[in-house]
């Protein structure tokens, strides 16, 4: 569909115009922002107003998001392969992205002054796949955070899509890489501001450019570096899911997981700056197991070494245990599942089996349920600490929403700044281990303090909320992820009955598929969402090692598995072309 043939209704131009111009002189009338600040926030405003006319003026009989078919197609993406590419050239593809994300994730944003970066993601790092105060700044938190958007919107029918008509789909995958860009901005404006400051130096160059706007400019520098750094792993995820194998962000949070279990098991430096010392031991769980092993006397490990060592932060060996624990656990739930019996319908004897996994929903809804709490987060935290949004009424600096410490409390807590001390953003946070819950309740005078200021049964609160709220939402989202990937038991009765499958004893119908896939799917489907939820938060609860978190090592362990699968289907497939023409729909 080319522009000149959408319908459009012009009359949406005059009131978004005037919305637009009214919002600007606003800016300029409560700010008083220089000429280059208010010619910036008239293009911000002009660019996403253009978005609404161009969405809100399709006067065609389908969804609205039809009209922002022009912009989407004029976005870089990557191009489709052309038949078949080869096993080798998957490979190639797939270790190069990955290779290239470990190098953007080591280049540091230009004119940052790393001194003083607070970073508002730093409990769900591992699940966002991304590093502070480098290229990889959000990592893949645009791209979730937009895949949430949509499908709450396709899910609540507020877009009407059928997402198993091939045009729909386009557009809802359209619509969403218009999203993702939107959300880079979103979610990279509010950290530059106060949290990434940019170094005096180039403050003073750029004053000396432009006078009074500096830091002003600055700011804009970084912000684009982030941006370009954001869509690029937009385009990277692409390049694995077109030419290569596997999903992007899967790997991408894989190898950030995987990379802090090994810095959180070997790693022989202290937690802390300063020389080793029983009081700053090895924050690897096998070189500081080795240290207190070979520095303490049997005398000493009794009286408290190995409370060090199996217990005490960083990286204990529960830790470590727990880590182990998951692993396996994860790896037989992936592998357990329940198989339809299929026979075909016309060829005697061809029979065949559908599996419905107990990870029926792969691991994306807690993918989706980390980056919500990541987003929860980031925005409690602008509310108390940004100057302008802690001004709003009601939610603006409020504690029931979250309060976090200063600069002086968090060195004397010895805690990060973005760690919630009282409200909802304390409830929903990431639990952290033992030493957060139990330990303080079965020793208050060595481990009190990790519940900052808390009674321990408002620690307990803390456990049951995020563990509900981690299973709950897992759930939700493993429903709403089922029904936009086409899992649901409509669509699978259609794939069946189109291969020329049926189940044995029931009529070769998709009503009649319907039914029977209605007493498995839904009910494997909460089951599903359950599992990960629970799995996740349970790590937490327990802790693992690298501070990698459940939720981290949860995806890693099944994100290995489905790539190794993907990787012997593909060996397969490029074996045998015949299967290759069945399994992939090559002419």
């Amino acid at each position: 569909m080319v522009e000149e043939e959408i319908p459009r209704d012009p009359r949406w131009a005059i009131p978004l115009g005037v919305i637009a111009v009214g919002l600007v002189a606003l800016a300029w009338f409560w700010a008083h922002p220089t000429p280059i600040a208010l010619a910036l926030i008239g293009v911000i405003t002009f660019v996403l107003f253009g978005l609404l006319y161009l969405g809100l003026s399709y006067s065609g009989p389908k969804s609205k998001l039809y009209g922002l078919k022009p912009i989407a197609g004029r976005l870089p993406a990557i191009t489709q392969p052309k038949g078949h590419v080869h096993f080798r050239t998957k490979m190639f593809w797939t270790i190069g992205i990955v290779l290239l994300y470990f190098l953007l994730t080591n280049i540091f944003l230009f004119g940052v002054d790393q001194a003083t970066v607070i970073d508002l993601f730093a409990s769900y790092r591992a699940i966002l796949a991304g590093a502070q105060g480098t290229l990889m700044q959000l990592g893949i938190g645009p791209i979730v955070t937009a895949s949430i958007v949509m499908q709450l919107f396709v899910g609540a029918k507020i877009i009407n899509l059928d997402l198993t008509d091939d045009e729909d789909k386009g557009t809802y995958q359209s619509a969403q890489k218009i999203l993702v860009l939107v959300m880079i901005f979103v979610e990279a404006v509010p950290q530059v501001f106060g949290y990434l400051s940019p170094s005096s130096s180039i403050v003073a160059s750029l004053n000396s450019a432009s006078p009074g706007n500096g830091v002003l400019l600055a700011n804009a520098i970084i912000i684009a570096q982030i941006a370009f750094g954001s869509y690029l792993v937009f385009l990277m995820d692409e390049v694995i899911s077109k030419w290569g194998i596997g999903s992007g962000i899967s790997l991408f949070i894989a190898a950030g997981v995987s990379q802090q279990i090994v810095q959180g098991t070997l790693n022989w430096l202290p937690g802390s700056a300063g020389a080793i010392s029983t009081a700053n031991p090895p924050s690897g769980t096998i070189p500081k197991t080795i240290y207190f092993l070979t520095t303490f006397t049997p005398a000493q490990m009794s009286q408290g070494g190995w409370e060090q060592v199996f217990l005490h932060p960083p990286n204990p060996i529960v830790a470590l245990v727990g880590t182990a624990v998951i692993f396996f656990v994860v790896a037989w739930t992936e592998s357990t599942r329940i198989e339809l019996p299929l026979s075909h319908a016309e060829a005697r004897g061809a029979r065949g089996r559908y599996p419905l996994r107990l990870i029926y929903a792969s691991n994306i809804p807690v993918i989706l349920m980390a980056a919500l709490l990541a987003n929860v987060s980031m925005f409690s935290i602008l509310l108390w600490t940004n100057p302008t949004l802690a001004s709003f009424p009601l939610i603006g600096h409020q504690w029931w929403i979250g309060a976090y410490p200063t600069a002086a409390q968090a060195t004397a807590l010895q805690i990060q700044q973005t760690t919630p001390l009282t409200g909802g953003a304390f409830y929903l946070s990431q639990v952290n281990g033992l030493e957060s819950w139990l330990l303080p309740i079965l020793n208050p005078v060595t481990y009190g303090s990790y519940l900052l200021g808390h009674a321990w049964w408002q620690g307990l609160l803390h456990v049951v909320v995020y563990f509900g709220a981690m299973v709950g939402g897992s759930i939700l989202f493993a429903k709403f992820w089922i029904q936009t990937t086409n899992m649901g038991p409509e669509a699978v009765a259609r794939q069946i009955e189109s291969s020329g499958m049926q189940i044995p004893g029931f009529r070769r119908e998709p009503r009649v598929l319907r039914r029977v896939l209605e007493r498995y799917i839904p009910v494997i489907t909460v089951i599903s969402g359950a599992a990960v939820g629970a799995l996740a938060a349970g790590a937490d609860l327990i802790g693992t090692v690298g501070s990698a978190s459940g939720t981290g090592v949860l995806l890693m362990v099944g994100i290995i598995i489905n790539l190794y699968e993907a990787m012997g289907q593909e060996q397969l497939m490029e074996m045998n072309p015949l299967l290759r023409r069945f399994i992939g729909g090559e002419a």
